[in-house]
């Protein structure tokens, strides 16, 4: 045999050896990820390096006590990562607007780690392939080089990467926050109710990228640091946002006041639909932890500012975060993704707050999502709901009901506390709120106020 041709046959004897290596590798990363999930299913008592329970359970005596887990806060000069599970920035305005974000981050001293699918439009409904999506959530979530997770943007078919997302490994991960809303509620409501992992339900990353930043998004950014756990509704909400390929910086165009509906669980309302309901199912007590105090005890109570008419509608009530976009919601209902019936048994003690709202859904879709979720059971042990203002329901009616009748009618039953047209979702500022936290809502009619506790 020629040189030359000893000199070929060694080099594909090499390429031969390397690619039996690299296909071993491969075989064996698969392994190493069956055997994660493996143990995430039944290994229910593995510390994580916080000492928290890794699944949520930790031993009280001879039983198995729940608890939720909370991420450690976004530290001076942490990094912040960002997915784009959903649609990403690849268009404008939101292109613009996410640079202009990362700049102001920047400024502030944070590291950004941006995942390959923040500038990438090859997907349907969202920024790639599913399974794409899915490898990148997965592993973004797990990465330690980042501290937190914003994503990138909302979309439609977020529920099409959930088979390719990995929970088990999830599960295992130190938990990070998360931060999404719109079609996000498709980890931040799984992460919750799937792995007993708190989520932040709140703007995507190009909001940030706004001038002037409004102040709600500012209270993102303190609770992600864990400077703010309590909020507040804003004085104004928009209807139409100027926000185009021309103004990618436009702020909120804040041109609506806010007005806070109500149904208590006395029967008390300031909604006119509703009273004739009001009389049928009221009078079955009330929740407030300040009966029978005179005016000014009971807004000192209540910790809240306004007109000092707090004993005509004061109302308190506790519970523990859960909720999301309603269009996603209802169609988790009834897939091996919905585990609420789970969650909620484990959390019955606590009570269950819904926060709810809704992007595509008219009020007969809105209607169907409420009795769909009542039937499923999803509402048992619920403490009270926070509806946000529905994007397509302000102001409309159809077949003779409003938005409030939409979502008061399988819940009067309840004879819980129902707040609407409040600043969650759609309908922009939308105030963060920690799904899976401890909540404590008071409210004198006029305000209110929802304090989160990480317990």
């Amino acid at each position: 045999m020629e040189p030359e041709e000893v000199e070929t046959e060694k080099k594909l004897w090499i390429s031969r050896l390397f690619s039996k290596i690299l296909n071993l590798l491969l075989a064996l990363k698969v392994l190493v990820s069956q055997l994660q999930v493996c143990v995430g299913a039944t290994n229910q008592i593995a510390w994580s390096e916080r000492g928290d329970l890794a699944h949520g359970l930790r031993r009280k005596g001879s039983a198995m006590e729940v608890i939720m887990r909370y991420p450690a806060f976004l530290r001076e000069n942490g990094t912040i990562g960002f997915v784009a599970p959903s649609f990403g920035c690849a268009t404008e305005p939101y292109k613009s607007g996410f640079l202009n974000a990362q700049k102001r981050w920047r400024e502030q001293g944070f590291g950004l780690q941006l995942g390959p699918n923040c500038y990438v439009e090859e997907g349907v409904g969202i920024s790639n392939a599913p399974k794409k999506c899915g490898e990148e959530l997965t592993a973004y979530y797990c990465d330690k080089n980042n501290d937190c997770l914003i994503s990138c943007g909302g979309g439609e078919l977020m529920c099409e990467i959930l088979d390719y997302v990995d929970f088990g490994q999830i599960r295992q991960a130190e938990p990070k926050w998360y931060l999404g809303y719109s079609d996000n509620t498709n980890f931040t409501f799984l992460l919750t109710t799937l792995c007993d992992v708190a989520s932040v339900y709140g703007p995507c990353a190009s909001a940030f990228g706004m001038e002037p930043l409004h102040p709600s998004l500012n209270d993102v950014m303190l609770l992600l640091q864990g400077k703010k756990l309590v909020m507040q509704g804003y004085d104004k909400w928009e209807r139409e946002s100027l926000k185009d390929e021309e103004h990618p910086y436009a702020p909120y165009h804040l041109t609506e006041t806010s007005v806070m509906k109500y149904y208590l669980s006395d029967g008390r309302t300031n909604v006119e639909s509703l009273r004739e309901a009001a009389v049928k199912y009221g009078g079955q007590g009330d929740l407030s932890r300040t009966a029978g105090m005179d005016r000014e005890s009971a807004g000192r109570s209540a910790g809240l500012t306004g007109s000092g008419d707090v004993m005509e509608t004061e109302a308190v009530f506790s519970g523990r975060l859960l909720g999301g976009c309603m269009d996603c919601l209802v169609n988790l209902l009834g897939t091996k993704y919905d585990r609420v019936a789970e969650f909620t048994e484990k959390y019955q003690e606590d009570g269950i707050i819904w926060f709810l709202e809704a992007c595509d859904l008219n009020l007969m879709g809105i209607r169907r999502a409420m009795w769909q979720m009542e039937h499923a059971g999803w509402f048992k042990y619920c403490k009270g709901f926070l509806i946000g203002r529905p994007r397509l329901g302000m102001g409309v009616e159809e077949f003779g009901i409003d938005s409030y009748q939409a979502v008061c009618e399988m819940l009067y039953p309840y004879h819980v506390p129902v707040l609407m047209d409040l600043d969650i979702g759609h309908m922009p500022p939308s105030i963060p709120l920690v799904c899976g936290s401890m909540a404590h809502v008071c409210t004198d009619g006029k305000s209110y106020r929802v304090e989160m506790e990480l317990k």
